[in-house]
C-alpha cells in the first residue's frame, strides 16, 4: 500500500509501505474510512518539533475491521470503528478514572494516513457503532476520534456549566468544536477569539454568542470589558503557546477554570502570577475514548454536526496539499479520503 511519510520540514511523501500485520493477540486492523490532517501535524511539518528520521503520519480514523488478534473479543471483523489517537486497555486504573489517553499501556497513534491501520489494544481503543453509518455522517465521527473529543475535554475540563460565559481562545478545529461542545453543555455565553472570517462564521454557526479579534493583554481587556471587569467561567485554550496560555489564565475570573488542550511548546506559568490568580488549571492530551459513546450518539442522532470543520476534501494521495492548506491557512482541516 502507500502511507504519508513526514520526511522533514513541509517535506510530506506518499509512497510504499508494507501493509500493516497483526503483531499482537490485542490488535486488530481495519480498512479507513477517512483520515485526516490534524493541528498538531503541523508543529513537526515546520520543523517545531524535530523529525530525526522518516515518520509515518496520522491518528484521527474510522474504518471497518478487517480482521483482529486471537485476544480481541468485543471487536468484530466488518464492524464500523472510530477509535482514539491514544490507545488504552479500558481497564487499567487510570482508564477506570477517566483518564484512558493515560492508560498504562497507552501507545499514540500514527501511520492513519494510510489505507490500511494496525490498531493495538483494539478492544479498549475502539467503539464499534450499532451499524455502518451513512456516508454523510463519516467526517463528524471521524472528529470524535480526536478534535471534537479534545474540544469536549477542553470544556470539560474548563468546568463549563449550564448558564456559564465561556470564552475559546484557538479558532482551529479544536477551538471551534469546543465551542460546539460547550454549546451542549448549557453555556449562557460563548466568545470565541478569531481574526479570520471563516472560521468565525463557523463559531456562530457552533454557538459562539460573541467573536473577539483582539489578542494578548488587549483580548483579555475586551473580555474583561465584556464580562463587567469579572473575566470568563470557563475558558478553553486550545493553542499550546505561552501567549495563548497566559491570555487563556488572565482571561478567567478568580475562582473560575481553564480547560488546556494545545499541546505545549514553549510554555513556562509564572508561579507568583498563577498564586493569586486563583485559576482552576486543567488539561493535557484528551481522554477521548472516555466521550466516545456519548459523542457518537450525539451525532448518529444528528444533533451535532462537527463535520462541518472540514472545508477542504482531499484523495488521500493529495495529502501534502491537505498539510499545506492547513499550514497556509488556506483551510481549516483537510479531510483524507482512501
Amino acid at each position: 500500500m502507500k502511507a504519508t511519510m513526514l520526511y522533514g520540514p513541509r517535506d510530506v511523501r506518499f509512497e510504499e509501505r508494507p501493509d500493516p500485520t497483526i503483531i499482537q493477540p490485542t490488535d486488530a486492523i481495519l480498512r479507513i474510512s477517512a483520515a485526516c490532517v490534524c493541528g498538531s501535524d503541523l508543529w513537526p511539518y515546520r520543523g517545531i518539533e524535530p523529525t530525526t528520521q522518516p515518520r509515518p503520519m496520522g491518528h484521527e480514523y474510522v474504518g471497518i475491521v478487517e480482521t483482529v488478534g486471537s485476544a480481541v473479543k468485543n471487536i468484530q471483523p466488518g464492524q464500523f470503528v472510530v477509535g482514539s489517537f491514544a490507545t488504552s486497555d479500558n481497564t487499567c486504573p487510570h482508564c477506570q478514572h477517566g483518564y484512558q489517553s493515560s492508560c498504562e499501556q497507552r501507545e499514540f497513534m500514527s501511520a492513519a494516513q494510510a489505507p490500511l491501520l494496525r490498531v493495538p489494544q483494539a478492544d479498549g481503543t475502539l467503539v464499534a457503532t450499532p451499524h455502518i453509518p451513512s456516508e454523510n455522517l463519516i467526517p463528524s465521527l471521524l472528529t470524535a476520534s480526536d478534535v471534537l473529543g479534545t474540544g469536549w475535554f477542553a470544556a470539560d475540563a474548563a468546568n463549563v456549566k449550564p448558564g456559564a460565559t465561556v470564552v475559546v481562545v484557538g479558532d482551529g478545529a479544536v477551538g471551534l468544536l469546543g465551542a460546539l461542545s460547550a454549546k451542549q453543555m448549557g453555556a449562557e455565553r460563548i466568545i470565541v477569539m478569531s481574526r479570520h472570517e471563516t472560521r468565525q462564521k463557523l463559531a456562530l454557526e457552533f454557538g459562539a454568542t460573541d467573536i473577539v479579534t483582539e489578542r494578548g493583554d488587549e483580548g483579555v481587556a475586551r473580555i474583561k470589558e465584556l464580562t463587567r471587569g469579572l473575566g470568563a467561567d470557563s475558558v478553553l485554550e486550545c493553542v499550546g503557546t505561552q501567549e495563548s496560555l497566559m491570555q487563556s489564565i488572565r482571561a478567567t475570573r478568580p475562582g473560575g477554570h481553564v480547560g488546556f488542550v494545545g499541546v505545549f511548546h514553549g510554555v513556562e506559568i509564572p508561579g507568583g502570577e498563577f498564586f493569586f490568580s486563583h485559576v482552576h488549571l486543567h488539561g493535557g492530551p484528551a481522554p477521548v475514548r472516555r466521550y466516545l459513546p456519548k459523542l457518537i450518539d450525539l451525532i448518529l442522532s444528528q444533533k451535532i454536526d462537527p463535520g462541518k470543520v472540514f472545508d477542504l476534501r482531499l484523495p488521500l494521495d493529495q495529502v501534502a496539499e491537505g498539510y499545506r492548506a492547513m499550514d497556509e491557512r488556506r483551510a481549516i482541516k483537510a479531510l483524507l479520503l482512501p
